[in-house]
């Protein structure tokens, strides 16, 4: 069966306008970096949202469980801002069950073209096919568990809580 990827924004699909320097969205790269990847796992994309992270409020963060919930696919990726990942990894380990959902991002947008975000793509699609049900954190080479994770914010690193 196919992995399900839902696309919720953050820096993984930011662009840069080079006028003003701010950052924005457009389109998902997903397919693009699927492509890249030469990816040859069998996925479904849907795109639920394109919004930083900080700005993700309680009802988006509903939908995304009630999609992962009703969604036919047992294997979920979720591309996911970097700044608050860790609180929807909680919103999903406390609301879902019977399935095994991965939460990735970027800490560098795609089109920079040196973006960590090809490598942790690959790596949440890797963990996914072969963790038990549960939600993790997949960034940088690294799982973590919901209940076990936190965005160091003077790093940029995620790492455990204990």
């Amino acid at each position: 069966m196919a992995i399900r990827i839902f696309i919720t924004g953050g820096t993984f699909d930011k662009e840069y306008n080079e006028i003003n320097g701010q950052l924005y969205f457009k389109d998902t790269h997903l397919s693009d970096l699927l492509e890249m990847g030469r990816n040859k796992v069998a996925v479904e994309i849907r795109t639920l949202m394109m919004i930083d992270s900080l700005e993700m409020t309680a009802e988006d963060r509903a939908l995304i469980v009630h999609q992962c919930i009703h969604c036919e696919e047992q294997r979920i990726v979720i591309t996911h801002g970097t700044d608050s990942m860790a609180e929807t990894a909680k919103v999903l380990g406390s609301a879902v069950e019977h399935k095994t959902i991965i939460l990735t991002g970027a800490m560098i947008p795609i089109k920079f073209g040196s973006s960590d975000g090809l490598f942790n793509l690959g790596s949440a699609l890797a963990f996914a096919q072969v963790l038990s049900n549960g939600v993790y954190v997949a960034m940088n080479g690294r799982c973590f568990n919901w209940d076990n994770v936190k965005k160091n914010k003077l790093t940029g690193i995620f790492e455990e809580l204990r």
